[in-house]
């Protein structure tokens, strides 16, 4: 329920605290009771071994994690931030690159500074029942991209949150690179009527920009 009260964020007790874009609610906090997901037991499966190998670490590469971070701030929590430790600057670059099947760095990687993402509008079409997604790619990127989405939702819903990486941008065929395969494997094929929520993310040694977002409407037949 939507409460007035002074900002907070996190359990306490057996509620649990949110902000969102409409103000501040709670509810009772619930267990989850659904098995894991293939994608949420291979994510966490990626945290647990970046999180081994920051154990195997020597002290002076552990030290250079923790003074790599001066520009480095966490995500904004109560209109609060502060820099970010070097274990979770470890984890977040490691775990980026592990999503691009790169190897792990073992010290501080150089922060890139990005071009402008070259990824355009999601197109959709519906051939007899046989839908494709692709996404419009002008030109061609100059770091690696990362595919982002969520499940199908109802057309008149116009914002999304908790987006799941889908993989890395296929290469661009024709000025388009096909996300399909990318989609259908983590949420199967999208209905016609409904609306597709997909963001696109630079990402280079580690680091990532800001994602861009496209939201067509699947088309019927």
């Amino acid at each position: 329920m939507k409460i007035l009260d002074i900002p907070q964020s996190g359990k306490q007790g057996t509620f649990v605290s949110v902000q969102s874009r409409y103000g501040q609610y709670r509810r009772r906090y619930a267990v989850p009771r659904k098995s894991p997901s293939p994608a949420q037991t291979r994510t966490r499966a990626t945290f647990g071994r970046v999180r081994a190998l920051w154990r195997t670490l020597t002290e002076d590469q552990r030290a250079a994690w923790m003074t790599g971070n001066q520009d480095t701030s966490s995500e904004p929590r109560l209109g609060k931030s502060g820099r970010l430790p070097g274990y979770l600057l470890f984890m977040k670059v490691n775990a980026t690159l592990a999503c691009q099947d790169l190897e792990p760095a073992l010290t501080p990687t150089d922060r890139p500074s990005f071009d402008v993402n070259p990824v355009a509008e999601l197109v959709i079409t519906n051939t007899d029942g046989a839908i494709d997604l692709k996404l419009s790619v002008p030109s061609a990127p100059a770091t690696d991209i990362l595919v982002l989405g969520t499940h199908p939702r109802s057309p008149g819903v116009t914002f999304a949150k908790h987006f799941t990486i889908l993989g890395r941008l296929p290469a661009a065929e024709a000025g388009y690179s096909n996300i399909t395969k990318l989609f259908v494997d983590r949420y199967g094929a999208p209905p016609p009527g409904t609306r597709v929520f997909i963001r696109t993310r630079q990402v280079s040694n580690g680091w990532e920009d800001f994602p861009i977002q496209t939201t067509p409407i699947v088309p019927k037949p």
